[in-house]
């Protein structure tokens, strides 16, 4: 009888593939297990156990699995079936949701082996030096890799190489996989055990009397024991100044004898003090939060920045936790999870377990098992958007900071899915409730409170009752008029940051756009350098003294002379956070002043440590993009200034304004967190512009009303549901041709308004040409027919030959 199994791939392909199992792993293999499957030619990947069965497939031979790399399931049933529902929605495949759910860790690689052939007679064959030195190595080591080969050759491009060898039959190719998670596994020392009793303990410092410095090491064993009361690891001598050699010789001599001890990568401490109580206000959203959970699964909590929304969350986790329950904490950003790590593991010690991007594979490997054990030390889970993929066996709360944020969605590569709306569903899954928090809530989220969908608790006071910061505006035209500007400060932002500063209080500046100017411009004959590769001028970066596109990171260095009319009169335009950087540098020399943005958080660390310092006081002024707008708590920022608020504005992009005021009310409330009233200075063109106003008078419901009417008459979410497909290839006329037939076929085929083909803003990334289509899917229409449609057309496009080679992507939702 024959058995089978079907295992998903971690590879772009639509469906699962069969492999042929004996009797015995039919037996062992369940649902959720990692075998190492052959694919193709002679790859070889790590494919997973979807289900089991004994139907031959028709299509082809099915071929056997090289073995199986789990004693357990790694991945749980609901995981599976959340993972289906994300590439249904998503338009993807179950391949990509694999392969970015899983750490990479537990996605193993073949390495290819080279091995020597047996047979082979050098001096006979034609071999040129290159071939010659791997076949010498080869005569040395049994075996290879190819990265070895490639240092060995001292180049990248072996493979020719080894390609020459191989048809030569020099060599052979073996795959091989490799485990790569190890446990980490801290080196630790003790004395052995003849020398416990206390006459052999004075005989053994009798005999190192010669050897001062293995004795001193013995007593200070013996302090560290006697201090410590816990096993000595090797670290803590040689931090102690005592030499690894000392403690070899000492190992040597089997007085000391060494062991490992495997210990978790992530640990955190609790703290004694880090209890609180609710304020009257938070007392009362607390008890809406939980009224409305036996109605509603998903409640949204209005509450505005400052007002405590934080002390809420760790209350109603803590209910969570004492009945047993798993909780998901998810943020926008890596940059608070630093803040927010402290905060929560203060109050619950080492059960708080943290999974995002920037943490190494064998960190995110042990926070995947600890989630999958249930272990105590996973119990709250604080993470980025993919966090959302672990493998969760008892979900009780998934709180959702932050809720409006558009780092949220993922834009490339796929799945292209919006964690919060893809959070709701796995809440669905495990019966969990989801808690939203925002002091601006997206509008499709406070729709569908308006809709009667979700449940609402609303917080409109400060913690503490600090009174709101008093938002100024100050009129840019005027200022340039009347010559009030010292770079892009006016005087008024200047006498403020100044003021501020005097009563020893922080201020933050915000400029949404790094580097030191968006471009430069030749004043003679008005050339823009340009991205040979893209359609977009060149960033300036002047401590660099560099050019640099954003979107394919080519760079030059920054020209003297015009490439044009070799002019020198160059001139930069606009101004990015570099520029403000140095321009405080000018205005107060004596003032520490910092800047946060992508080129300045590039470590692992990076975001923890401008953080930390500016927390300290250690930075006076803090520039920063985006990145500051996002839930961070500083207590001593006296002021924010917004240096220029209209590039929010006119973005084309039907969310600009409603983005422009999330971001300026959100950067707004960093300021006066604590104690004193804080100030917002916003610099603007247009300070009677609608959106301003609003921001100025925190009218949210104005902001809404106004948004919505918009969307409605022009049919954009949340009325309306949106799919863009977007085409990119090298030939620019066959990417138009081909939207063009796209076109065509998806109107004659679809009920539903489409929009295009149209050219983006930057219609040409990495030398290939984009053109982009709408699908707008109107309310009351099927939503999965219309997908399955418009997959259908996609896939014909692809039979089409002369439109083979043109990339595809699918976004739904593409907010």
């Amino acid at each position: 009888m024959p058995y089978f199994i079907e295992a998903i791939l971690p590879l772009a392909l639509p469906n699962t593939f069969t492999y042929a199992v004996t009797e015995a792993e039919y037996g062992f293999l369940q649902q959720g297990m990692r075998v190492a499957v052959p694919f193709g030619k002679n790859k070889i990947y790590t494919g997973l156990v979807a289900s089991l069965h004994q139907t031959p497939p028709r299509l082809y031979e099915a071929k056997e699995i090289h073995h199986i790399l789990d004693e357990k399931p790694i991945v749980t049933p609901i995981q599976l079936q959340h993972w289906k529902w994300v590439a249904d929605y998503y338009m993807c495949t179950i391949g990509e949701v694999y392969k970015s759910a899983l750490p990479s860790g537990l996605l193993l690689e073949s390495e290819t082996i080279i091995t020597p052939k047996k047979d082979f007679v050098a001096e006979g064959a034609d071999l040129n030096d290159e071939e010659y030195l791997v076949y010498e190595a080869l005569q040395v080591q049994s075996a290879l890799k190819i990265q070895e080969v490639s240092n060995i050759l001292n180049k990248k491009t072996v493979l020719p190489v080894i390609n020459r060898l191989i048809s030569k039959n020099a060599i052979s190719l073996q795959e091989e996989i490799s485990e790569k998670y190890k446990p980490k596994a801290i080196r630790y020392i003790r004395l052995q055990e003849q020398f416990l009793q206390q006459e052999q303990l004075s005989q053994l410092l009798e005999v190192l009397s010669r050897a001062k410095k293995q004795r001193e090491a013995v007593m200070h064993y013996f302090q560290l024991q006697a201090s410590d009361k816990k096993p000595v690891a090797v670290k803590k001598l040689t931090d102690a100044g005592i030499t690894a050699t000392v403690i070899k010789s000492l190992i040597d001599k089997e007085i000391f004898e060494e062991y490992y001890i495997e210990e978790d990568r992530i640990q955190f401490e609790g703290s004694n003090n880090a209890g609180f109580s609710l304020s009257e206000k938070q007392q009362l959203a607390f008890n809406s939060i939980t009224t409305s959970f036996e109605q509603h699964n998903v409640t949204l909590l209005h509450g505005i920045t400052s007002s405590g929304k934080t002390e809420i969350y760790i209350k109603l986790i803590e209910g969570y936790i004492q009945s047993g329950k798993q909780v998901l904490y998810l943020l926008p950003e890596i940059a608070l999870t630093a803040q927010l790590v402290i905060r929560l593991s203060a109050y619950f010690g080492n059960k708080v377990a943290v999974y995002h991007s920037k943490y190494s594979n064998n960190e995110r490997v042990e926070s995947w098992l600890q989630v999958l054990e249930g272990s105590e030390k996973a119990q709250v889970i604080i993470g980025a958007r993919s966090a959302l993929f672990l493998p969760f066996n008892n979900l009780g709360l998934i709180v959702i900071d932050e809720e409006h944020e558009q780092s949220f969605k993922q834009q490339d590569p796929a799945p292209r899915y919006h964690a919060r709306d893809a959070a709701i569903v796995l809440a669905n899954y495990h019966n969990a409730k989801v808690l939203l928090g925002s002091a601006t809530p997206s509008l499709e989220s406070y729709f569908n409170v308006q809709s009667g969908k979700y449940g609402y608790a609303e917080l409109k006071e400060r913690y503490g009752n600090v009174i709101p910061p008093e938002i100024i505006l100050i009129d840019l035209k005027d200022k340039y008029k009347r010559k009030q500007m010292t770079g892009h400060f006016s005087d008024t932002m200047t006498d403020a940051v100044a003021e501020t500063l005097a009563l020893g209080k922080q201020v933050i500046l915000f400029q949404n756009r790094r580097g030191f100017s968006p471009y430069i411009e030749c004043m003679t004959c008005g050339h823009v350098p340009q991205c040979p590769q893209c359609d977009v001028s060149l960033t300036y970066y002047k401590y660099k003294n560099a050019l640099r596109c954003h979107y394919c990171g080519y760079h030059i260095a920054s020209p003297t002379q015009c490439h044009k009319c070799h002019s020198t009169d160059i001139s930069t335009k606009g101004f990015g956070t570099e520029q403000i950087e140095q321009e405080l540098k000018v205005l107060f020399p004596e003032k520490n002043s910092w800047r946060m943005d992508q080129d300045t958080t590039r470590g692992r660390h990076g975001y923890e440590k401008i953080i930390d310092s500016f927390k300290n006081r250690e930075i006076d002024i803090l520039v920063g993009t985006q990145m500051l707008a996002k839930g961070l708590h500083f207590d001593n920022v006296g002021m924010v200034g917004i240096l220029n608020a209209d590039n929010m504005l006119y973005q084309p992009d039907f969310r600009a304004f409603e983005r422009a005021y999330q971001m300026m009310v959100q950067v707004a409330g960093r300021a006066g967190r604590k104690n004193d009233r804080g100030r917002v200075l916003v610099q603007t063109y247009n300070p009677l512009h609608n959106v301003i106003r609003q921001v100025t008078e925190n009218d949210y419901e104005g902001m809404f009303a106004e948004q919505v009417y918009e969307r409605h008459n022009y049919k954009y979410p949340p009325y309306y549901r949106l799919i863009r497909i977007t085409l990119r290839h090298k030939d620019y006329e066959k990417v138009k041709n081909a939207a063009l037939w796209l076109y065509n076929v998806l109107c004659s085929q679809l009920q539903v308004p489409v929009l295009g083909p149209e050219e983006p803003a930057i219609s040409r990334i990495r030398n290939e040409y984009i053109r982009s289509l709408m699908v707008k899917i109107p309310p009351g229409t099927g939503l999965q027919p219309t997908k399955k449609a418009i997959l259908k057309v996609l896939q014909s496009l692809d039979a089409v030959a002369q439109y083979k080679a043109v990339k595809i992507t699918i976004n739904a939702d593409p907010y």
